[in-house]
């Protein structure tokens, strides 16, 4: 299981549903059970199929993290015509297998969020738990 804020469950699916029709994608901060910030990012290849994370936002991200005392612990991104569950492309392009790799299906009218781990080839999906923000 892997828990998100709801403040950055919020943004993370705000930024995809501002970016559609293309992919939006972003970096997710926090702990290795716990999402506590979504950082949206800039898809270099402008497309409503793939995304590529810009390494200029990965790099802000990783600043981020450092200066609140947390770590990166994954990514998101939506998939604008197609289910909440990892393309092949995401399986080959997935970098870490302990980071959590969350999608936002936007192929209805109301999206869908799901999260999994892509270890070697391997999709696991982890149950997302959306928890109440504490003041900040």
């Amino acid at each position: 299981m892997i828990a998100i804020d709801v403040v950055a469950y919020e943004k993370m699916v705000a930024s995809c549903l501002r970016e559609y029709p293309l992919e939006a994608c972003g970096i997710l901060l926090g702990s290795p059970l716990k999402v506590s910030y979504a950082k949206s990012a800039t898809n270099v290849e402008q497309s409503a199929r793939i995304y590529t994370v810009d390494p200029k936002d990965m790099l802000a991200a990783d600043r981020l993290a450092e200066q609140l005392g947390v770590e990166l612990v994954g990514v998101y991104h939506s998939h604008t015509h197609s289910e909440a569950f990892p393309s092949p492309t995401d399986v080959t392009q997935a970098p870490d297998g302990t980071w959590n790799y969350f999608l936002v299906s936007l192929k209805r009218a109301i999206p869908e969020v799901r999260a999994y781990r892509i270890a070697e080839g391997k999709i696991t999906e982890t149950p997302v738990v959306v928890e109440s923000s504490k003041m900040r």
